[in-house]
């Protein structure tokens, strides 16, 4: 792992091209409901196995990191929103939507506590997390 020496954030390739940000996590839940703050919280437990899996802040999102970003998790006014590309779209009933993203697909799930984080998601989550370390 490569960490910023200019926003001290991970990735897995040294000298990963991004764009650095000085945003601290705790300031992308200010003014937030305690139970988004505990869904994240539940959130890290649950891909903290997961290896390798690093994760920062980034401007407006925390992004989560394995060989390349495999999950992304913006703070919203009332819920996460969950994030992970996936070169197939898959159906579910969790997925707020799927988007097509330069021949890649964007599934965003969404959470508003960390009861919405169940072995579906937890499943689906793990399915991104996996196509991001082939």
């Amino acid at each position: 792992m490569w960490n910023c020496p200019n926003c001290n954030r991970n990735f897995y390739t040294t000298n990963q091209s991004h764009t650095c940000s000085q945003t601290e996590i705790g300031e992308l839940f200010k003014n937030k409901s305690d139970e988004l703050v505990l869904a994240f919280d539940a959130i890290i437990n649950l891909t903290e196995p997961w290896k390798p899996n690093t994760f920062g802040a980034a401007k407006h999102s925390i992004v989560f990191h394995s060989k390349r970003a495999w999950l992304i998790v913006k703070p919203m006014k009332s819920e996460l929103d969950l994030k992970f590309y996936l070169d197939t779209e898959l159906e579910s009933e969790v997925f707020k939507k799927v988007t097509d993203f330069f021949g890649k697909y964007a599934h965003h799930i969404r959470i508003k506590n960390e009861q919405d984080l169940n072995k579906e998601v937890v499943d689906l989550l793990r399915i991104g997390f996996d196509y991001s370390i082939r």
